[in-house]
């Protein structure tokens, strides 16, 4: 197979000197693709973040994430599945632009799309980059499917800015895929939403654009579970397609320092966890990212670490289908 324009090979690979025979760490398991293997699910990282509002290093998440595949296993004991009985490579990073933000996100759409038509049965499992990487890549995924897709976002913000004030950005990802009619308000629902982190102007642009919403207070009260069943059912309604972004400042800022808009009383990790879990269970779920981590404002990589997690318990959920 011929190299994949705008795909560079993963910019680091880590490797144990040590290991276990009875165990296998994520890196022996997720490594990078040849270009010639067939593959189901690809980690694919989209290292981009000169688009965010506030100031993050978001574009080093991707290797920050590799770093850590030697440090986990692929073995779930909640789900007792391991995933290394997954076909999974790491495909690389998609190719920036240095100073030209527009062109960066036409490279994500662009690349994506391209490897979809290597690779048209693959399961995309995207690492950003901050969250504007959304709106490039539900393009070019809605493509790949070709008919309509829903969304499932979990997230403390809306992301509906208008688009006037400050050009694409991680505020604006939602409000770029219904302005482009790449996606229907009625087939989008987020998971999450924060007080005094959005403002009623862009509350009421969601309800006009038929988005439904769940605060992180429902959650706290009512549970995790009623709300991801309910946005699968309004992700699913009508589309062929779901596709699944998590955006770290969703969680409480006591389980997630290393984002760049922390918030108190968010959500806790193990509800994110079980939230992953269930919509990777879901067979219309066919795509994947997380965004919106800044490994240098991260204590121990601690946030990083999260992330990943999160990675590995949605794979866990696919291998639970049926």
């Amino acid at each position: 197979m011929k190299p994949i324009d705008l795909l560079n090979p993963p910019e680091l690979a880590r490797r144990s000197n040590w290991r276990d025979r009875f165990e296998t760490k994520v890196a022996q398991w997720l490594t990078p693709w040849d270009g010639e293997a067939s593959v189901d699910f690809g980690f694919i990282g989209v290292p981009l973040s000169k688009t965010s509002i506030s100031v993050s290093a978001a574009s080093m998440t991707p290797n920050a994430l590799r770093e850590l595949f030697a440090n986990v296993t692929t073995y779930s004991i909640d789900h007792d599945v391991d995933l290394q009985e997954l076909n999974a490579r790491d495909l690389g990073d998609i190719q920036m632009h240095v100073t030209d933000l527009l062109r960066c996100h036409a490279n994500i759409e662009q690349g994506l799309t391209n490897v979809y038509e290597a690779l048209p049965d693959l399961f995309p499992i995207i690492a950003g980059g901050d969250h504007s990487i959304t709106c490039p890549s539900v393009k070019a995924f809605r493509n790949k499917i070709g008919g309509p897709v829903g969304i499932v976002q979990i997230d403390s913000h809306m992301d509906v800015r208008n688009l006037q004030d400050g050009g694409p950005s991680n505020g604006t990802p939602i409000r770029g895929l219904i302005e482009s009619d790449a996606v229907e308000g009625k087939h989008i629902a987020q998971i999450g939403l924060h007080s005094f982190a959005n403002s009623k102007a862009y509350r009421d642009y969601a309800r006009e654009q038929g988005i439904t919403q769940f605060t992180a207070r429902q959650v706290a009260l009512e549970g995790v579970e009623k709300f991801v069943a309910q946005a699968l059912e309004v992700a699913g309604s009508g589309t062929d397609a779901i596709y699944v972004t998590v955006d770290m400042d969703v969680l409480d800022q006591a389980y997630a320092p290393g984002v760049p808009a922390m918030v108190p009383a968010g959500m806790t990790s193990w509800q994110l966890l079980e939230a992953v879990f269930m919509l990777g269970r879901h067979p219309k779920v066919k795509g994947f990212d997380v965004v919106c981590v800044d490994p240098m404002q991260d204590p121990r990589r601690a946030t990083v670490r999260t992330a990943l997690h999160v990675i590995l318990n949605f794979m866990a959920g696919t291998m639970k289908r049926g």
